[in-house]
């Protein structure tokens, strides 16, 4: 999970005008940095971008309620001690 982890660097905004002149280059900017894309000065979204398929299926997963709620499930049913310990995992 290596880009996942990967903190981006900055934030910059930029006037959606300019994004839609040069969507190309904000893309490439945004593997690097978070890309603000302002309508009348205020905040109107952000540009995600992704250095390998590897950070989308990740992004997705982060993303996605059903794995979340999997999670959260995992990790209630091992507070309530009904959890297998990894050291107990044969391999």
């Amino acid at each position: 999970m290596a880009g996942a982890a990967r903190e981006k660097t900055g934030m910059k905004e930029v006037p959606l005008s300019e994004v839609k002149d040069d969507l190309s280059r904000y893309l490439r900017e945004a593997e690097k940095d978070v890309v603000v894309i302002t309508r009348h000065g205020k905040p109107a979204g952000v540009l995600i971008g992704f250095e390998s398929e590897d950070d989308w299926f990740e992004y997705r997963l982060a993303h996605d309620p059903r794995f979340l709620n999997r999670i959260a499930a995992a990790r209630a049913r091992i507070a309530a001690g009904r959890g297998v310990r990894s050291e107990d995992l044969k391999t």
